[in-house]
């Protein structure tokens, strides 16, 4: 299945018209950009719907809607951004160099039947994920699949990565890891004998040959040891390393911090239990700390469609003693703009909720602002808050909801063909990549600051 593609002339072209103030059939994403401006405007299901962001860029990713998780760096005065995908398995790389203009470079085919939604990019070094499809999501559970992580080289061609190594876990695979660079690679593993994803470290000094250096696990996770498991109790990773600590978004049992300072013997530190009193699907999804604020923020993930879920939560953390994190503040959850057929998102159809933050902070190709967040919520798009006081509620400063997706490349979701955002990325220029379930890459930038 493609998507109708959307060429730059008709981009540029309709770029043009907006400037103009010119009314543009909405008949695609490119021409859905005469609704974006700056201003809350009201809703449009098949035009962009804006306040104090402005879309840039475009590309159906070369039939490829559904992209997922994304990395970004700069070589030689070039932009390249790395994403996985949902519906396709493999990656893409695509040259962002001018936002106006994404290009598609290369597609890497990865294997049939498993997951490649994940990737990290730090030192010359892309990590892919590999992990065992869900049925829900197209998966065939009688099928075989491949799992584990993938490391790949981009120092001589950042286009065309050269496979150097497979780490496996003899399990379900990974799910989203975390590479800050250096020689360990944090993983949230699905490992024989536990229950669900634990926290392994592994350790690339030779890439061609990894090898786990450390695990640590959530008491009751190890059932081939006799331990008998709480649901919901799952690291999704990434594992965010900070020095010598390590925090991780551990699902139902909340923000859990470990010290690494002995990668073999990783030590819990400290815990916030966020189930209860939220009790969402996954109690916490991300953590993003900001240790130089002494603050972090954690978000759990909505899972189910309509709303048939307890509420999801996206919450600022004290953290300036790792071991009593403290609550500070809830963000307050996103209302429809004016002229929504819809009284609330959760009527609107899909998941509705936070899902990824601006998280590659230990990028230095991505924006390190502490005091702003910039939340994929599903069919709410994106969200932007400013956290200057976090002791105060966040305050919301801008959203981009894009519209509706005109074709479907996957089952989910299940109930309606909606927006779905996804994964968002700042770089350091200011540009925002906002990736969709259904639909291709947008490049954004804020307006209001």
């Amino acid at each position: 299945m493609t998507t109708r593609k959307v060429s730059r002339r008709q981009f540029v072209g309709g770029a043009a018209a907006v400037g103009a103030g010119a009314a543009l059939s909405p008949t695609s994403p490119a021409t859905a950009v005469a609704g974006a401006g700056e201003g809350g405007e009201a809703f449009s299901a098949t035009r962009t719907t804006a306040h104090n962001v402005r879309a840039v860029g475009y590309s159906d990713l070369d039939g490829r809607g559904g992209g997922f998780k994304l990395a970004i760096q700069e070589v030689a005065g070039r932009w390249y951004l790395y994403m996985g995908h949902l519906w396709h398995r493999g990656w893409s790389i695509l040259d962002v160099t001018d936002p106006r203009q994404p290009e598609v470079l290369n597609f890497i085919e990865g294997p049939a039947n498993t997951w490649t939604i994940q990737m990290d990019v730090e030192d010359n070094l892309m990590i892919t994920s590999l992990e065992q499809m869900p049925a829900s999501w197209g998966g065939d559970p009688s099928a075989p699949f491949d799992e584990g992580v993938l490391i790949w080289d981009l120092a001589d061609d950042p286009v065309h990565p050269r496979l150097l190594g497979h780490f496996r876990t003899e399990g379900s695979g990974t799910h989203r890891n975390g590479y800050p660079g250096g020689r360990y690679v944090h993983l949230a593993a699905g490992m024989p004998g536990f229950s669900r994803n634990i926290y392994v470290i592994i350790d690339i000094d030779d890439p061609t040959n990894p090898v786990e250096v450390g695990r640590w696990w959530v008491p009751g996770q190890h059932e081939a040891g006799g331990e008998t498991p709480e649901s919901g109790v799952s690291l999704h990773g990434p594992p965010f390393v900070v020095g010598d600590l390590a925090y991780l978004p551990y699902g139902a049992a909340g923000l859990v911090i470990v010290d690494i300072s002995d990668v073999t013997s990783p030590q819990f530190v400290g815990q916030l239990d966020f189930s209860p009193p939220f009790n969402p699907n996954i109690g916490v999804h991300s953590v993003l700390p900001l240790v130089d604020r002494g603050i972090a923020v954690a978000n759990s993930e909505a899972i189910a469609v309509r709303g048939m879920e307890p509420l999801n939560h996206t919450s600022t953390v004290d953290i300036s003693d790792p071991a009593n994190p403290t609550l500070l503040a809830t963000f307050p959850v996103p209302d429809p703009p004016r002229g929504a057929p819809f009284p609330t998102f959760h009527d609107r159809g899909g998941r509705f909720g936070p899902h990824n933050t601006n998280m590659l902070y230990h990028s230095p190709f991505t924006d390190h602002s502490d005091d702003r967040i910039y939340l994929a919520y599903f069919n709410a798009g994106l969200r932007i808050y400013d956290i200057g006081d976090p002791r105060t509620t966040p305050e919301e400063v801008g959203y981009f909801m894009p519209p509706d997706p005109t074709e479907r490349f996957g089952p989910q979701p299940p109930d309606a063909l909606v927006l779905q955002a996804e994964d968002v990325l700042v770089d350091t220029r200011g540009y925002i990549y906002l990736s969709n379930k259904n639909q291709g890459l947008w490049i954004l930038r804020e307006t209001g600051r």
